[in-house]
């Protein structure tokens, strides 16, 4: 279960020297009482050590939104759950009022039985009064950034929810300021998304093509051996066998002026008429 802090103090410097000192975080322990170390690595990255009622802490930590003269956010990515914002508010040309949120998880029976103390609360208080001090004993600021960091996202105030993933020292893999930052962008695109869709559910939809049924290829037909048409075949009456002799056909006739002799073996007879001229036909050489 987790805790809320809020605590707000008023500093007599400007606004902007408020913020400037507040950007300088790895002077975090000259008034945080309980840090012991704060590296920064770029822009959007913190690695913090710390000890409190006894129990070393470490955790990574990411710059969720930095802008400036008014706000800055964080939420851890590994280690000790936490995450929080302070917001800067001026209240005159040379007094500010800074605000505080945190929220943790405090793990193991010390922690808890802190917590019920309201141990944490406690300390948070007591580091912007060492605040106060620091910065209106010195007048102006030990440095600066100036830059800004956002995503396109508010982080408002982030919730342990946003440090979810870090879960601990006891154990789960952290998640990078990108990562929260794309969960916040993901809810709005899904709410973009749901409109969309409303939108297009009255249009008409078009209708559905139905594949085309697959045919099956024919199989090749195997062209027919042309037939050769039958030779017609002329059937002759063959001549009673008395009249064929020796391949000779003989017709029997009465012709004038020829007698046909008793057989054609090695005769030759020609009869011919007396006005016969010689040369046209019929004649002996």
């Amino acid at each position: 279960m987790s805790t809320k802090v809020e605590e707000s103090i008023q500093v007599d410097v400007p606004v902007s020297t408020a913020y400037n000192q507040w950007t300088q975080f790895e002077d975090f322990p000259h008034f945080m009482g309980g840090v012991k170390e704060v590296h920064q690595h770029g822009d959007q990255r913190l690695h913090w050590v710390a000890e409190i009622a006894g129990v070393r802490r470490e955790w990574d930590a990411a710059i969720l939104e930095q802008v400036p003269d008014q706000k800055i956010a964080w939420a851890a990515t590994a280690g000790a759950t936490n995450a929080g914002a302070v917001r800067f508010e001026a209240a005159g040309p040379a007094s500010t009022i800074v605000h505080l949120s945190l929220e943790y998880e405090p793990e193991g029976l010390v922690e808890q039985a802190g917590d019920k103390l309201g141990i944490v609360g406690r300390q948070a208080k007591s580091d912007l009064q060492k605040f106060k001090a620091l910065i209106e004993d010195e007048g102006y600021e030990s440095g600066a950034w100036r830059g800004s960091i956002e995503h396109g996202v508010s982080a408002g105030t982030p919730g342990v929810e946003a440090a979810a993933m870090s879960r601990g020292e006891s154990g789960k893999a952290g998640v990078s300021a990108k990562s929260v930052i794309a969960g916040m962008a993901a809810v709005a695109a899904a709410g973009a998304a749901v409109a969309a869709s409303k939108n297009s559910s009255t249009t008409e939809q078009p209708e559905a093509v139905t594949p085309a049924e697959a045919v099956t290829p024919a199989v090749p037909v195997t062209p027919a051996v042309p037939v050769t048409p039958a030779v017609p075949v002329t059937v002759v009456d063959q001549p009673p066998a008395d009249e064929v002799r020796d391949g000779v056909l003989i017709e029997e006739h009465d012709a004038e002026g020829y007698t046909a002799p008793s057989s054609t073996e090695g005769v030759e007879s020609t009869v011919r008429g007396t006005e016969d001229n010689p040369m046209i036909g019929g004649g002996s050489r």
